[in-house]
């Protein structure tokens, strides 16, 4: 049987997930849905969209989704609803898990690779993140779920960036682009967003297009630094609170992201006992990272990617011909020690 895709939505109170989630539920796509609702969520799904009263842990709803709330843990909760899907009790297409504004995604992800029995019925897209534009700042600021959220994201929508002035949402979109790079950012306006833009974003897909978004490694106009030469780099993500080219930085969050990138090949036995002893030490502070590697011993790209201390890599495409074999990568972490790691790569290059 096809594994069922799955989204996780997240951001902090009041970002508008639940506004979000009614509109992908009640637009006519024709697609079935099962809805998993952490129950202290700010606000429930509306009852106008639901069919029977909410004792229920699992309601079937007007236009034939499904909404459950988490009455023991998410693991249980999917594995109940495979459980009637397989025996056809209930009928659903992907399923999409709207987390408390409060929580860190990192455990709702790993949901999805440590538990064999949910990993066997459901795919993991993608995990996509709403940020309020008029409260961002101070939530940033003041939250660390809020910029793990950030950090965990693989698409951001901002919104109410009708409420703030546009150099508000400028500095905003720039801060959240040093959060995570890997993320495309858009504005949305009262949760009105294409479904395609929603779904099968395949954020979580190794094999999936490897340049997950244009803007990879893009940034924002200035040539980035190639980190194999160990010169000291002097980029606003890295704890510098000083003005950029006309941006100025004056918060210096724990979430930050680095990108190290080489032409000369990894050596796959070095780089395998760096990469695991540092997510042995410092996983748990590791938020996502994700790369396309230039590997020595084969004509293929390697796509690698990990969630804390969950990493794993798999074979791409063969390298074009004319193609410059470089190998890019990109962290996302809670104050990680960016020397440490730069060192370390480099000294697994070939």
């Amino acid at each position: 049987m096809a594994l069922t895709p799955a989204t996780i939505l997240t951001g902090f109170l009041g970002s508008g997930k639940t506004t979000l989630l009614k509109r992908v539920l009640q637009e006519a796509h024709g697609q079935k849905i099962a809805v998993i609702e952490n129950e202290f969520g700010e606000e429930n799904i509306d009852n106008d969209i639901l069919v029977a009263d909410t004792k229920e842990q699992i309601i079937q709803m007007s236009n034939g989704c499904i909404c459950c709330t988490i009455r023991e843990d998410l693991r249980t909760t999917l594995q109940d609803l495979a459980l009637k899907k397989r025996k056809g009790e209930l009928d659903f297409e992907r399923v999409v898990i709207e987390t408390t504004g409060l929580a860190d995604p990192g455990p709702v992800t790993q949901t999805f690779f440590m538990d064999d029995e949910v990993a066997e019925s459901f795919l993991l897209d993608s995990v996509i993140t709403l940020v309020d534009a008029k409260h961002a700042a101070q939530q940033l600021n003041d939250r660390q779920e809020a910029r793990r959220q950030v950090g965990f994201a693989d698409q951001i929508f901002i919104s109410k960036t009708d409420l703030v002035e546009a150099a508000e949402v400028d500095a905003l979109r720039h801060r959240l682009k040093h959060m995570n790079p890997r993320a495309p950012q858009k504005a949305v306006h009262f949760g009105e967003v294409p479904l395609k833009e929603v779904f099968d974003l395949r954020g979580f897909n190794l094999n999936a297009k490897l340049e997950i978004d244009p803007d990879f490694l893009r940034d924002d106009g200035h040539k980035h630094h190639d980190h194999n030469h160990g010169e000291h780099c002097d980029h606003p993500s890295h704890q510098h609170g000083h003005a950029h080219r006309g941006h100025h930085h004056h918060h210096d969050d724990d979430v930050k992201s680095f990108v190290f990138r080489s032409e000369r090949a990894f050596d796959p036995a070095k780089l395998e006992d760096f990469l695991g002893a540092i997510i042995n030490v410092y996983g748990p502070r590791m938020l996502r990272y994700k790369g396309v590697l230039h590997m020595k011993g084969t004509d293929r790209k390697v796509i690698f990617q990990g969630v804390h201390q969950l990493m794993g890599s798999d074979l791409g495409p063969e390298w074009a011909p004319q193609e410059q074999r470089l190998s890019k990568m990109v962290f996302i972490g809670i104050e990680l020690p960016k020397d440490i790691l730069l060192q370390g790569l480099e000294q697994s290059l070939v």
